[in-house]
């Protein structure tokens, strides 16, 4: 076989491969988000009354904060 044959089959398979890696990742992270969505401010203040808290907009912000650095 010619080099140059070997090269552009090379390339295609790795083209082929990134596609469908990227495909299949964002189909697997979109059924994670589906099974576990993130956690909105309403949810937080329903837990908070739960709890028999009052929530202040500066408690659901702290909480929202932590979350998103964790």
């Amino acid at each position: 076989m010619p080099v140059g044959a070997i090269i552009g089959i090379a390339i295609f398979a790795l083209l082929l491969g990134g596609f469908l890696g990227y495909f299949i990742s964002r189909k697997v992270f979109e059924k994670e988000l589906k099974k576990n969505p993130p956690i909105t401010e309403k949810q937080i203040r329903t837990m908070l009354t739960m709890m028999g808290r009052k929530p202040s907009e500066k408690q659901v912000r702290e909480i929202m904060r932590g979350m998103q650095q964790s």
